[in-house]
Formats: structure tokens, sequence, C-alpha cells
């Protein structure tokens, strides 16, 4: 530990603040479980993972711990065989061929992908979309398969009336199901072909026609930053500053976590990480304060990376100061 990390673990103490970590693995110890499973090609405690999780409860996480690990592409098509009619070793595969179609893009810009990246990229895709439908065959009412070929979809370029029947079936079988909602999200953003109208609008209708407490609140505040990160200097502070996207995330605060049925499950933590990020910018710094409050130093990785890459923390820590936290 450096000299500067022990000052700032000392200053932040003595500030009466909790120290700001990354929360590693959601705080579930599952996902730290079914990642060291897969990395040690053991299926059967990576089904007994999975199984326990049931869909309603919405195992996204614990599918992307096991879809990022690296290998797992070596060993899956055993199972595959293995268990011809099996849907999990499907779901899995399609999850894993989904991570390592990016691994093999890269986060580069378009024009700094080259060709034959791009030629493994949609081939790994196509694979997955086909081991993901395969999954969904055999499991009708499982979420998880559409959710994935949502982030197939994109990567492919199905367009946007493709997108939208694969997000209204996973949300048929999962109405509330966070993930569904981001990459649907993501997907009417301007960036992927959509506008920040059509984005913002979809933010709202979902956010405010679930009951009250949802996580789905979240999306406003996403839509507000997606919305900051296409401007360039000034113009996305001013954006930001503007009385009526304080007064968007206020509304939607007070119908998700600030909601006395807003529940402390599944992806409440970026839920609060997200409406902390979004006030400060706004300069709302009683309701930045709320949201760092709460979250009690717990860093989550989305949205703070998009300030700070290479220590979504760092960002955290300088926003919550900023705020008087």
């Amino acid at each position: 530990m450096t000299l500067l990390r022990q000052w700032g673990v000392t200053l932040g103490k003595w500030a009466g603040r909790p120290v700001a970590r990354v929360q590693e693995d959601s705080g579930d110890p599952d996902v730290r479980r079914v990642r060291e499973a897969a990395a040690a090609a053991d299926w059967n405690v990576v089904r007994e993972v999975l199984e326990a999780r049931p869909e309603s409860d919405d195992r996204t996480e614990l599918l992307w711990a096991v879809g990022d690990t690296a290998g797992v592409e070596r060993w899956i098509d055993g199972v595959l065989e293995a268990e011809p009619e099996g849907a999990l070793p499907r779901l899995v595969s399609g999850i894993r061929h989904i991570s390592w179609a990016w691994e093999a893009r890269t986060s580069a810009r378009a024009k700094d992908v080259s060709r034959k990246q791009f030629e493994v990229f949609h081939a790994r895709l196509r694979t997955a979309e086909q081991r993901l439908y395969e999954a969904a065959e055999r499991e009708p009412q499982w979420t998880s398969p559409w959710y994935g070929l949502q982030t197939t979809g994109r990567g492919l370029e199905v367009g946007q009336a493709v997108a939208r029947r694969r997000f209204e079936a996973a949300v048929r079988r999962d109405p509330e199901h966070l993930g569904a909602h981001q990459q649907q999200l993501q997907q009417v953003c301007e960036k992927w072909g959509g506008s920040h109208e059509e984005m913002h609008a979809f933010a709202r209708s979902s956010a405010f026609g679930a009951p009250a407490g949802t996580q789905l609140g979240q999306l406003v505040a996403i839509a507000h930053l997606e919305h900051w990160l296409s401007l360039g200097s000034g113009p996305d502070a001013a954006y930001m500053r503007r009385p009526e996207v304080t007064a968007s995330l206020l509304e939607a605060a007070e119908h998700s976590f600030r909601h006395p049925d807003f529940a402390r499950r599944g992806g409440w933590l970026q839920v609060l990480n997200t409406f902390a990020m979004a006030f400060s910018l706004a300069g709302d710094r009683d309701g930045a304060r709320e949201c760092f409050r709460t979250s009690e130093g717990r860093v989550t990785e989305f949205p703070w990376y998009y300030l700070d890459s290479s220590d979504p923390a760092a960002a955290y820590r300088r926003l919550r100061s900023s705020s008087g936290r």
C-alpha cells in the first residue's frame, strides 16, 4: 500500500466516511464461487450455483461471471455433448461466446478494428445466438436467453424492430428485469441508431410504468448520463445543470430508491451509485449526499468508469467530497 493510499484511508476514517472501494462481485459470494468453478472447468459446481438461483431472482450476474471467465469455451462443448437436451449448458455457452466475441473485437472504435477481428467477432456472436435460441426452446419461460439475445443483436446490428421484439420477449417473462431494460436503453441511444428523445421516453415509460420502489428508476438517471456523454466539454456540464434534468432525477428517485418498497437486492447498489453520479453532475448536493451515504463507500464500476476507467473508486471519492459528504 502506497503512502498516498494510506493517507487517503486515514482521511476517510477521520472524516467519518466509509473508505470507498469497488464492490467486488456485488458482495455476493456465489459470484466468486461460480467464477472459480468456471476457471477450474468444474461444471458440477457451476450448475449447482446457477440452478440454486432461479430465473425469477435474476441470475444475470452469475451468468456473466461464468461468461467472462477465459477458457470456458474449451470445456463447455463437452458438456453440450454429454447433455444434448440441457438448456443450462447452452445458456452458459451462449453467454461465454458473447464475452469471447467482444474480447476479439476489443473496445476500440470501429475504424480501429481490423477486418479479421470483425470476422471473429461476428462468428462468435452467431454461435452465441444459436446456443441462446436452443436454450430458449428448451426452457420457454427463462428470461436469460432473451437477455443474451439483446446483446448479440446489438453486435450483429439486427435493427431496431428485431431488437424490440427480443426485449419484449424478455420482459414478458420478467417485467422488471433490470438487465433487459438496460440493454434496450442502450439500443435506443443515439450512438446505436436511436435518438435522445426515444431514449428518454423509453426510460421514463419503463420507470414510471413499474410499481413504486422499482429499480427501473435507474433508467432515467442512465439516460441523462448517456445524453451528457454524447456532448462535448462545456455543453455536457450545461446539460446536466438544467433545472428540468434535476427535476427529472428527483421524480425518478422518489419513485425508486426513496420509496419504502425499494428492496436492497440484485442491482440495488448500482442504482444508488448511478443516482449519486447523476445528482453530483447536476449540482444537487443533497441528492448526491443521500446516495453516497446509503451506498456506504461501496462502489460499482458502472457508471463511475465513465469518469475514470482505470479507477472508478477515485471518481466516486472525488464527487463524494464535492458533495460535502
